[in-house]
């Protein structure tokens, strides 16, 4: 009820706000049309400020600020995902640092966005947690002149959870500039950016039939055991990234040559730290036991794993433009990397290095087309030195008229291994190995259809070499080790999409089918995908409010679910245990008061009826119902 209340007030003093902000922002907006606000991604596409409250909004309003179907949340605000969905995110062919399931919020440089606006824009999110803290996003862009633009955001979350050892604490900090000469010859934008997630990690509950249960005494779900009570995880990540180019002619015309260069110096670090290291169990008798969950140790406690990764990227290119052929550039990349730990290990088997590090130079060229209806980008990538790794792309698209479109994605690439797989050191003698896995293989072909009466995404992969992590024990031990595939993988996927309106409802309706082909369960994904949302728009009080409310259903079916890990930050296989066919419903009521978007909802409110079988991973249990509320204030000033 208190919480009732407090929504209730919230509402009515931004309303009041909103019609005072309006009243003194009338005058420069009236001035400054919403196509001066512009939102530049790296690859130069252009879209504008939208404060409108619209369904995708609905899904976008998230700890990652965008639409997540085909990811599974865990139960706190800022931890980690599980997969529904294979084939999100296009792979590159240079190695990456690894631990992945801790960089679902790390912003990478082509997700940066850099601004040209006409007056300053500002814009704060807000968002309620599971326990003790809040979500928060500030935002500002300013224009010093029409050249030049900068802007700072942070991004900052903390939230206890629910359950033991749960707390989530991150923050992403983004720095952007935009800078052009006069006369239009020379264009960069650069970015800085520093990120850091700090995470408990409990590991999950030691008896799952204490939470499948109906005892009310664990309805409290601190009640309820967890592996550790003391553990955490930290990763770090500083990136400074520049991109421009210098346009040769002095005045552009029909035939046009630039000058390119690119170079990004990140750096990264990843802790793991757990100060007791013994596990204790109690079983429905009420018998203990006490064990190792990461088995044999270098150590009786106080294990802090640490490891450090830098990497320089440069790129020098070179352009010609012709505006009836298009854009044809050639490129040389200089790749360095460094990825370290402090000190050799000496094993009986083995020696563990402290450190791998190379230097990876490749050729490329780049073909653009964009006239009439058609548009289209050709890449193809390859090693001048040593290393096997090469990376062909093309992307067609046809454009018929503006509700229908069609396009067609190939890539195929050879992939290094991400250093995770290759080199490890831990406190943890099971977590220690130094590999040199082959490269990873990867076809895929998307054709995708965006059209008046639906849009519909087929994608086709063929993997060979696929790496992944397994457990190498089937008790109560997690002795997580990397693997190789020697075998090819062939998924499928189909997605529609479709939204269907009678008046002022709405039916907005999202179908994933998944099919993979394997001799053994590596890639583990659910058959089928399920997101629906029946809503009701209207304006209210003279068009002084526009209010959306209705309710989602979200469905995937049971699979075997890849399991986490804390130690390396990845996710692992495993055919024990299966999730998902429980209902998730969302209740929300959405308004729209002049700039400021409110949001309130009831995030799985059929939990108490459904049963206690619903799991983000096979060893951590989704939320339970809770009311959650927040808003996205817009203001041009």
């Amino acid at each position: 009820m208190r919480n009732f209340f407090f929504v209730l007030c919230l509402f009515n003093t931004l309303f009041l706000i909103a019609q005072i902000d309006d009243s003194k922002q009338s005058a420069n907006v009236a001035k400054a049309s919403i196509s001066q606000y512009r939102i530049i991604t790296l690859e130069r596409d252009t879209t504008f400020v939208d404060t409108s409250l619209t369904i995708k909004k609905e899904y976008e309003y998230n700890y990652l600020r965008r639409d997540i179907f085909g990811l599974m949340p865990f139960a706190n605000e800022g931890q980690t995902y599980t997969t529904l969905q294979y084939g999100l995110n296009k792979t590159s062919s240079f190695p990456e640092f690894g631990y992945t399931a801790k960089q679902f919020n790390y912003l990478l440089p082509n997700q940066i966005k850099y601004y040209s606006v006409a007056t300053p824009f500002t814009e704060l999110y807000f968002k309620t947690v599971m326990e003790q803290g809040q979500s928060l996003d500030a935002f500002i862009t300013i224009n010093t002149s029409e050249r030049f633009n900068f802007s700072l955001a942070y991004k900052g979350l903390r939230s206890l959870g629910k359950y033991i050892n749960q707390l989530s604490s991150t923050g992403n900090f983004r720095f952007t500039s935009s800078y052009s000469t006069k006369n239009k010859r020379y264009y960069s934008n650069f970015h800085f950016t520093s990120q850091d997630m700090l995470n408990g990690e409990n590991g999950g509950l030691t008896n799952p039939e204490n939470f499948e249960s109906n005892d009310v005494a664990y309805k409290e779900r601190a009640r309820l055991g967890v592996y550790f009570k003391d553990a955490k995880s930290k990763l770090i990540g500083k990136r400074l990234f520049l991109d421009h180019n210098f346009r040769i002619n002095t005045t552009k015309g029909a035939n046009n040559a630039y000058l390119t260069h690119q170079i990004n110096f990140e750096s990264k670090y990843f802790e793991f730290n757990q100060p007791t290291i013994a596990t204790t169990v109690t079983s429905s008798t009420g018998a203990e036991t006490t064990f190792n969950r990461f088995g044999g140790a270098f150590a009786s406690g106080n294990i802090n794993d640490q490891v450090r990764y830098n990497r320089m990227y440069n790129k020098v290119g070179a352009i010609y433009e012709n505006t009836t052929l298009g854009k044809f550039q050639f490129f040389l990349d200089d790749f360095r990397y460094n990825y370290f730990y402090n000190s050799v290990l000496f094993l009986t088997a083995q020696t563990i290095p402290n450190a791998i590090n190379d230097k990876i130079n490749t050729f490329g060229g780049q073909y653009e087309y964009n006239k009439n209806k058609w548009s289209g980008t050709f890449l193809y990538s390859s090693a001048i030195t040593n290393q096997s790794l090469f990376d062909f792309s093309a992307n067609l698209k046809y454009k018929y008229n503006e509700k229908n479109s069609l396009s067609f994605e190939y890539q195929n690439s050879n992939k290094l291994p991400n250093h995770i797989y290759n080199l490890h050191q831990s406190s943890y003698i099971n977590y220690n190995w130094y590999n040199n896995f082959n490269n990873e293989k990867c076809n895929t072909i998307k054709v995708e259809a965006n059209t008046q009466w639906a849009n519909a995404t087929l994608q086709l992969n063929t993997l060979n070499d696929y790496l992944y992590f397994s457990n190498d024990d089937i008790a109560n031990l997690q002795l997580v080790t990397p693997k190789q595939y020697n075998k090819t993988i062939n998924y499928l996927s189909l997605k529609i999409s479709k939204e269907i309106k009678f008046r002022k409802f709405a039916l907005d309706n999202t179908l994933l089918y998944q099919k993979v082909d394997q001799k053994d369960n590596i890639l583990n994904v659910p058959q089928v995908v399920l997101r629906n949302t029946l809503y009701y728009s209207n304006d209210f009080f003279k068009k002084a409010m526009f209010l959306q409310t209705g309710i989602t259903f979200n469905y995937f079916t049971k699979f075997y679910a890849n399991d986490y890990n804390p130690i390396l930050g990845e996710f692992f296989i495993q055919n024990q245990k299966q999730i998902g066919a429980f209902p998730n419903f969302d209740l929300f009521v959405n308004a729209r008061i002049q700039r400021t978007r409110i949001y309130l909802k009831a995030e799985h409110f059929n939990s108490a009826m459904s049963g206690n079988t619903f799991y983000s991973s096979p060893n951590n249990p989704y939320h339970d119902f809770m009311i959650r509320f927040g808003l996205v204030w817009n203001f041009f000033q």
